[in-house]
């Protein structure tokens, strides 16, 4: 019985790395994702006031290039973005590292 239960405490931690891995790439994924949907939205937006889409291009590339500047020259923000990613990943570590105790206790 005690080999099962290594085994779930061992799966279980598994699943837990498995999802917080999964949630610091969907974070930072979406921080790469959003100033290319942002031209996409632009672009279509732009085609649909009768713009070719090259032209929406050109004017929709600029303009988020534009504002991600923005973002980047507000003081802090970029900081508080990078340092919440930087938490997830450290609070991920320290669940995976908690199911330790668990086997120990269970292997006693």
């Amino acid at each position: 019985m005690k080999k099962v239960n290594i085994a779930l405490v061992r799966l279980l931690q598994f699943l837990v790395m498995v999802l917080f891995v999964f949630i610091v790439i969907v974070y930072f994924g979406a921080l790469l994702l959003l100033p290319l949907d942002a031209v996409a939205l632009l672009i279509k937006l732009l085609g649909a006031i009768g713009l070719h889409g090259f032209i929406g291009a050109l004017v929709a590339v600029p303009v988020v290039g534009y504002l991600c500047l923005i973002v980047y020259k507000t003081p802090g923000l970029c900081k508080m973005v990078i340092d919440t990613g930087i938490d997830l990943v450290n609070t991920g570590f320290v669940r995976v590292k908690a199911f330790d105790e668990i086997l120990v206790a269970v292997k006693a």
